[in-house]
């Protein structure tokens, strides 16, 4: 094959696996030989529509399928493949779709409404549907029909409309060769935009497959793995920390739509899943459930871990089941993957994020003088990070991609973080987070590491707000387990002999709901805009 990009995989996975089951969701089962075969057909289907190389398809929908039919499929194509993230409002969507450029937008039918706002006024001239009715060998009840209820060919608005099974029907069976290297770009993928609108990064062919290397050498995938996705594949790191290395080692890929935690604990015993990945709240919620005594979880060897460090007590509630994590610390900038713990290391390098990943290095920038070469071990100073799986631009952005590297060539992650005598990295917090009170400087992931230590804390985030006499104090914003009980002359004293003064929160907000992003992280600028009057 003349196309050595990530649309390539299945047709390479394809002899060497054959029949094996490549992808699971619900009661549905497909071999590699079956996903080769769709995903060969929609690429040709998407060229025979008039997609070339380098337009821009994007995706809109839960875990499924269709998902990974599409990618791969762009990528065979030579096209870009841009997954929107199914939970932004449609003129986010719009943004998106208008800033890429996407040409076709292939979108669940549960999402038609928010495709056909999000897809105004966009250079989107097609949209393909699809329809869980009219995917082989599946029925719902009241629906029925070949065409999954859209005929092909019809028109909406101007926008040609097609059900996803006609186009895919409509293909070659012979799977195109686009000439793909592997500096072409692959994905457009948006940050989270906490701030202003987002900006794409633009990872290309071998960012994406270097970054899988790094996670088969360091976490050790092999063939016989089955990986449960519980997070949503438009999130970098559930596609290419999970999703995709599996794929590439031909493993077996659990789909799930949505995160349920009892039918999460239900799917590991029923699958033999071996790894699973999340976010500290993900598996907070599963060790809390009623069922995790009782569930089967012996074939579990692969615990991955983002976004935040893991608090002591769901360590040991794992720990007490033979099970360790690997915590991790990345960026869609990335691909995502910059470092991780070995999960040998989780109780004595605790509170790490570990080592670089093997193909990766990471260096934090001396704070007094940035160019004057690494900082000295423990301290603290910008993280920046250099290796193939860095991407080299945003997309259409060339100032904040002239901003966003070194001299050098180092990309400047915005983080702060340093290295301790071993050379593991230890993450302080956001550069935008870190709250200056008084001339001091005050990293909130060390003070909510404390606060999460007590067992009535749910989940906590610790803001920076205005204050006359220091400029700015912390406050720390909590989310209670249920049922319990926590006031904030309690939560004060425990931190007591634990941080410096100044670094104790001088105000408590409990709040009812905690907001994130889609891949489980806080966000911080919402919890901003809260008094306590809001509360």
């Amino acid at each position: 094959m003349e196309n050595f990009g990530i649309g390539s995989w299945l047709q390479r996975r394809r002899p060497k696996s054959g029949t094996k089951t490549a992808v699971i969701t619900g009661d549905r089962e497909l071999s590699y030989v079956e996903l080769a075969d769709r995903s060969a057909r929609l690429a040709n289907a998407l060229l025979d529509r008039g997609v070339a190389k380098g337009d821009r398809v994007a995706y809109l929908g839960e875990n499924d399928p269709s998902f990974l039919e599409t990618l791969f499929a762009a990528g065979l194509a030579g096209a870009v493949f841009v997954p929107l993230n199914t939970r932004l409002a449609p003129p986010e969507i719009q943004f998106q779709l208008r800033d890429s450029g996407a040409v076709l937008l292939v979108h669940s039918a549960a999402l038609a409404e928010l495709a056909d706002r999000g897809s105004a006024g966009t250079a989107v001239g097609r949209r393909i549907v699809v329809d869980d009715s009219a995917v082989p060998g599946t029925t719902v009840p009241g629906k029925t029909g070949p065409d999954g209820g859209g005929a092909a060919g019809s028109v909406a608005g101007g926008t040609a409309v097609e059900a996803f099974e006609a186009v895919i029907a409509s293909g070659a069976a012979l799977p195109p060769d686009e000439p793909v290297g592997l500096e072409d770009a692959a994905m457009i993928l948006y940050t989270s935009g906490t701030t202003g609108n987002p900006k794409g990064a633009l990872l290309t062919h071998g960012n994406i497959t270097w970054n899988c290397v790094n996670v088969l050498v360091d976490f050790d995938f092999a063939s016989t793995d089955v990986a449960l996705m519980i997070s949503p594949m438009f999130h970098v790191a559930s596609l290419d920390m999970g999703v995709l290395p599996t794929l590439l080692k031909g493993g077996t890929v659990v789909l799930e739509a949505k995160f349920d935690p009892r039918r999460t604990l239900e799917l590991i015993e029923r699958h033999r899943a071996t790894t699973i990945s999340g976010v500290p709240t993900t598996y907070q919620m599963l060790c809390e459930h009623p069922d995790w005594d009782a569930t089967d979880l012996s074939s579990l060897n692969k615990l991955t871990c983002g976004g935040s460090a893991v608090p002591l007590r769901v360590l040991e509630a794992y720990e007490r089941r033979g099970l360790r994590f690997s915590n991790g610390y990345g960026m869609t900038e990335t691909a995502p993957g910059a470092t991780t713990l070995p999960a040998a290391r989780s109780r004595d390098k605790a509170g790490s994020s570990g080592l670089p990943h093997f193909f990766t290095e990471v260096r934090v920038a001396d704070p007094v003088d940035p160019g004057a070469g690494p900082a000295a071990p423990g301290t603290v100073g910008e993280i920046q990070i250099k290796g193939p799986n860095v991407i080299h631009q945003y997309w259409n952005r060339p100032e904040a991609s002239a901003d966003s590297y070194t001299a050098d060539g180092w990309f400047k992650s915005g983080d702060m973080g340093y290295k301790d005598p071993d050379g593991f990295v230890f993450i302080s917090d956001r550069l935008k987070d870190m709250i200056i009170s008084g001339g001091e400087n005050i990293y909130p992931a060390e003070v909510e590491q404390a606060i999460a230590e007590l067992d009535a804390v749910g989940s906590v985030a610790v803001i920076g707000v205005a204050d006359e006499k220091w400029g700015e104090v912390p406050r720390a914003v909590v989310l209670l387990r249920e049922g319990a009980r926590l006031t904030e002359e309690q939560l004060r004293s425990h931190l007591e002999g634990r941080l410096a003064r100044y670094k104790i929160p001088k105000s408590v907000v409990f709040v009812a709901e905690m907001p994130r992003t889609a891949s489980g992280k806080i966000r911080k600028a919402d919890l901003r805009k809260l008094t306590p009057g809001h509360v």
